[in-house]
């Protein structure tokens, strides 16, 4: 069952991704067939589904557009060597067990890529949804300064059907709520009329073309004649003279498709407490894209909508796919000539219906409330992705959640802390009433310490001293410092010189066995004496009250 449903959302939704990246419809089905049995075999996920997807195809089509194919076969080529690279480079990073790369890329940085990459999707739909034809490649940009380009010749019919569309796809996820409060309907029932909205609306709207001919008659676009036949094994369309051209979208593309496809993964793997294997993933998405390749199609990844659909409707293994493939096999084979009347602009309609919930840039107010640089990466990789296209987007909007973090991690939270009252814990003097010593001070480094910040906490700590002339004794608590590298061992010791030399002493303490182990390998414990390396805070604080 769980096949059979996914396999009707799969039709429509893989038709419309195909067009999306600038191919015939035909070809988002050809990519739902041997990927699909691909991952069944060599996936960790026992319900995600791959195929076709929205920001795949968003990038194909913006990568074949700037290289200007002069033919739909010169298109079909440059897609194909697309799928292999990026099947390529996937495969390579299982190779290297780099599954847990995903980690480095913030949620704020995705959030902004995919809802910048929703919106330009839905834009690019409007010509089909409007009747426009136009054969210029869509941009925001110049479709907001040149409209008259690409809006004129409006066909009032197509956006009739549009508007068709849009209804029965609102009505098939409106209309559960509205049976539930006149009768009790159940489940399976309520999931079934949602996730079957797109396959009502072909089916009507094909319905109403062929009846009144409204592809000749009034110039609807209709996706016409699909072959029925398999796609064969060829390695014609693959040119290595290609490939470094297409290298770097490939590498993006290839990111894409794994952090889309994990993060769904993970999504499904935790409802049910399974385990996925990150390596495991990479290498059968990698070879899922392969085999597109090989069967002449175009790139993939996995998709969150059908993989949900997939999971409600009780999938519990791969076999699900296996059927959905079969299914899809078999509508390829025998039902194509019932698609010949479906309208272009319907396919619009359920690309734009899939995209748009995507878009989550009001988040930026929810995570300026919880970390500016967090709503600063997402909206400058918002603002990238529109203006410079979804390939370099992605990489500045990484290079600024880089940049943001290595900006953080410089300037390190330093806590003046003391003994709290009665006990032996020690917390900052300014967030509660504790006890301190007139000739010490307890300074907390909430941070690892490294060659970029290391520096601002001698700063830090040499001003702290020099404006306070009582100070005998220094004691650094070591508790948050999980890491300390070559250049921060060296200006430790030169700190320890220059207090020693101003009449200080300074001890260290909450010292973890890893970062005390590197300290042994250098001369700090030797210079630092008669400093010393205390168990805890409390110790440290008995001892230098024992010496006044």
């Amino acid at each position: 069952m769980a096949g059979l449903v996914t396999a009707f959302i799969s039709i429509p939704q893989s038709m419309a991704y195909s067009n999306l990246a600038g191919l015939p419809p035909e070809y988002g089905l050809y990519c739902s067939l041997l990927p699909l049995m691909l991952y069944a075999l060599l996936g960790s996920s026992r319900t995600l589904v791959v195929g076709p997807a929205a920001l795949i195809s968003l990038m194909i089509a913006s990568t074949i557009d700037k290289l200007s194919p002069s033919s739909v076969t010169e298109t079909i080529e440059y897609a194909v060597n697309l799928s292999l690279l990026t099947g390529f480079f996937l495969c390579f990073l299982s190779l290297l067990r780099l599954g847990n790369a995903s980690h480095y890329i913030s949620k704020p940085v995705i959030t902004g890529f995919t809802s910048a990459a929703a919106i330009i999707i839905a834009v690019s739909q409007l010509p089909l949804l409007l009747g426009v034809e136009n054969d210029r490649s869509f941009n925001i940009s110049d479709a907001l300064l040149q409209p008259e380009v690409y809006f004129s010749g409006i066909n009032v019919v197509v956006i009739g059907v549009s508007l068709l569309g849009f209804v029965i796809l609102w009505l098939s996820r409106n209309l559960p709520s509205f049976l539930i409060r006149f009768c009790v309907v159940p489940t399976v029932v309520r999931q079934g009329i949602v996730r079957l909205g797109p396959i009502v609306a072909i089916i009507i709207s094909s319905a109403i073309v062929a009846v009144y001919s409204l592809d000749s008659n009034y110039g609807v676009d209709v996706v016409g004649a699909i072959p029925s036949s398999l796609p064969s094994f060829s390695v014609g369309f693959i040119k290595p003279s290609l490939w470094l051209e297409l290298a770097m979208p490939a590498v993006s593309m290839a990111l894409i498709c794994f952090l889309n496809s994990i993060a769904v993964t993970k999504s499904l793997a935790s409802k049910r407490h399974e385990l996925i294997d990150a390596n495991q993933e990479l290498l059968a998405l990698g070879v899922a894209n392969v085999g597109s390749a090989l069967t002449g199609t175009f790139s993939l990844a996995g998709s969150l909508s059908r993989s949900l659909v997939n999971y409600y409707a009780g999938a519990r293994t791969q076999v699900a796919n296996i059927i959905s493939a079969a299914i899809i096999l078999l509508t390829v084979l025998f039902f194509t000539p019932l698609l010949y009347f479906l309208p272009q602009a319907v396919l619009g309609v359920i690309v734009i219906a899939s995209v748009l919930p995507m878009v989550g840039v009001d988040k930026i107010l929810h995570y300026w409330s919880i970390n500016k640089a967090d709503a600063v990466s997402l909206s400058i990789t918002f603002a990238a992705v529109l203006m410079l296209g979804v390939d370099r987007g992605i990489w500045i909007g990484i290079g600024c959640s880089m940049v943001l973090l290595i900006h953080r991690t410089s300037k390190p939270h330093i806590a003046v802390v003391g003994r709290v009252q009665g006990g032996t814990s020690f917390r900052n003097s300014e967030k509660l009433d504790v006890e301190t010593l007139n000739n010490s001070v307890f300074l907390r480094i909430d941070e690892s310490l490294y060659f970029a910040n290391v520096q601002h906490v001698e700063d830090y700590i040499l001003n702290y001293c020099s404006n306070r002339p009582s100070l005998r004794h220094i004691v650094i608590i070591f508790s948050s410092v999980n890491f300390i590298d070559g250049s921060a061992l060296e200006t430790c010791e030169r700190l320890v010189v220059s207090l020693r030399s101003s009449g200080l002493t300074l001890h260290l303490c909450e010292v973890k066995g890893i970062v005390h182990d590197q300290l042994k390998k250098t001369n700090l414990l030797t210079l630092l004496e008669p400093g010393k390396v205390f168990y805890s805070a409390d110790e440290a604080m008995q001892y230098i009250e024992s010496l006044q």
